[in-house]
């Protein structure tokens, strides 16, 4: 008996098979030259040949091997067609090697592939995701989207597929398939996450990967600043939403689908998009590399119509130290504030809106006293009647920071506006322990200047010349006693905070005074304290 030639063959570097080189060499040119080459070259039997890059690594090989043992038959479907395609282009498996070979009968099963279920070519698309540069460069995505896209056009209602034929798309004139941007006016819903802006074919397709839509929206002309098709949007969005987060290489892979999800959207803006759905398209894309124009023009967009918003648009998630993004909506105020013919009503809107995203911030113990700042003072003075709000969100960051010192404590109290607090929010400000002396005697100085000037007499302390205490002129009562309950209650808050006004500037004299006497021995003092204190102290 003839002794049988095996022939090692290593299949990218993961499995090692032993098969005769005869057989093999029957059906496949390329592995036949690389055969006679080897053995020119080492000049023993049992050589050894190494294939890296292997479509479908040992499963390919294997399946390719069962092909060439039995006498070149093998059972073809659509989970495996796609492999054994590119296995036998790899291979050289053509005519010039067999009249029997594994590639025609590979590109006969998929001659059929225009007659074949949706889910059929699905799954035969899918199979192609784990060698897809092969299957890429042998035309086998480009054909399995074409024939998904025949598919769509066939069994959808709404007519945003066109094709350069009037009938019904075949092999022949699925090559002209695009997406109609007629589909901008499809009656459907402006929420790009609500279930009836879904069309049949988004759930299906969105279990692809990335590479594989990417492919299918540059074959439709409509990758990045070319899509002007508002369903391509909705369901990049739908599909960007039900991808899992992972790792900054895996992002980057989404990248050019988020910025053509965002071309879209800006391109139909507020007409197809309302706040917060602007908003949720933020939260969508920003957990992708999205490019920073795209990101820009986005930002752009919602800022402009930010006094439409709520609280809860407002409160993104932070990506960095901090539970929200704060600078996000710093620069959203400001592109709302910089905006062309903003009525002072919007902006007013605008005003509470940003109160109350303060006072939901305020909690955060990573939130610095410059970001607090920076979004209590992105709005004009002219945006709020009151300060109130503005007090109250500084009250809570005080209670949820009580480690700031009485520098720090003054810095965040100066976007007070004392002669817009209310007489109530003045007195609960001067009762506050966590304000600062100064701050309160400020706020309640404020509040004396709206009292008429012929109801008090001014008295200087005989101590200091700092500032000027105002009392009440002790002809008050007497001259005022027919007057209503309601005045002469406000008299006597206003007393009583004006003896508070006493004792704080009492406070402050002490004060300054402790630290002066710290100074003198000690060269080197507490930052917080180095500043000289107000002059009205």
């Amino acid at each position: 008996m003839p002794l049988l030639s095996l022939l090692q063959i290593h299949i990218n570097d993961e499995h090692a098979f032993f098969v005769n080189e005869d057989i093999l060499s029957a059906y496949s040119g390329r592995l036949k030259k690389i055969i006679k080459k080897q053995k020119r070259r080492t000049q023993i039997e049992n050589s050894v040949i190494e294939l890296n890059d292997f479509p479908g690594g040992p499963d390919g090989f294997e399946q390719v091997s069962r092909f060439c043992y039995c006498n070149g038959r093998v059972e073809i479907t659509v989970s495996n067609v796609s492999l054994l395609y590119c296995c036998a282009f790899f291979l050289g498996m053509t005519e010039k090697t067999s009249t029997n070979n594994l590639l025609r009968q590979t590109e006969r099963f998929l001659e059929g592939m225009f007659y074949w279920s949706w889910n059929d070519i699905l799954v035969s698309l899918r199979s192609c995701e784990s060698f897809f540069s092969y299957a890429d460069s042998y035309g086998l995505i480009q054909k399995h989207i074409f024939a998904l896209l025949a598919k769509i056009a066939q069994n959808s209602d709404t007519n945003f597929i066109t094709s350069s034929s009037s009938s019904s798309p075949s092999p022949e004139t699925s090559y002209g398939l695009r997406f109609s941007s007629a589909s901008k006016a499809t009656p459907q819903s402006t929420s790009p996450c609500n279930k009836s802006s879904k069309a049949w074919w988004f759930d299906d397709l969105a279990k692809l990967s990335p590479k594989v839509v990417e492919k299918i929206i540059k074959n439709l002309g409509a990758y990045g600043n070319q899509n002007n098709s508002l369903t391509l949007t909705r369901f990049l969005l739908h599909y960007l939403k039900s991808r899992p987060q992972g790792s900054p290489k895996s992002k980057s892979e989404y990248s050019g689908l988020a910025d053509t999800a965002v071309q879209g959207v800006i391109l139909v803006g507020k007409t197809k998009f309302s706040c917060r759905k602007l908003f949720w398209v933020l939260r969508v894309v920003s957990a992708f590399s999205l490019s920073k124009d795209y990101r820009v023009g986005l930002e752009r967009l919602i800022g402009e119509n930010l006094d439409e918003a709520t609280v809860d648009d407002l409160l993104v998630s932070g990506h960095n130290k901090g539970v929200y993004d704060v600078n996000l909506v710093i620069r959203l105020v400001r592109v709302f504030v910089n905006g062309e013919g903003v009525s002072l009503q919007k902006m007013k809107k605008l005003g509470r809106l940003i109160d109350e995203y303060l006072r939901e911030i305020s909690p955060d113990p990573n939130l610095n006293i410059s970001k607090f700042l920076g979004v209590a003072e992105s709005l004009p003075d002219s945006a709020r009647d009151c300060f109130d709000g503005i007090y109250r969100a500084i009250d809570i960051y005080l209670q949820s920071h009580p480690s700031l010192c009485f520098e720090e404590r003054s810095r965040l109290c100066r976007c007070l506006n004392y002669e817009k607090l209310t007489f109530e929010a003045s007195k609960d400000l001067a009762k506050n322990p966590r304000i600062p002396p100064n701050v309160a005697v400020q706020a309640l100085r404020s509040q004396q200047s709206k009292v008429p000037q012929n109801e008090f007499v001014h008295e200087s302390p005989s101590k200091s010349n700092c500032s000027k205490i105002i009392l009440f002129n002790d002809s008050i009562e007497s001259s005022e006693e027919s007057s209503s309950q309601g005045t002469e209650d406000m008299k006597l808050n206003l007393q009583k905070m004006q003896w508070r006004v006493v004792e704080l500037e009492k406070a402050c004299r002490e004060m300054k005074g402790q630290m002066l006497r710290l100074v003198r021995p000690n060269t080197a003092i507490t930052p917080c304290y180095s500043r000289t204190l107000p002059r009205y102290c």
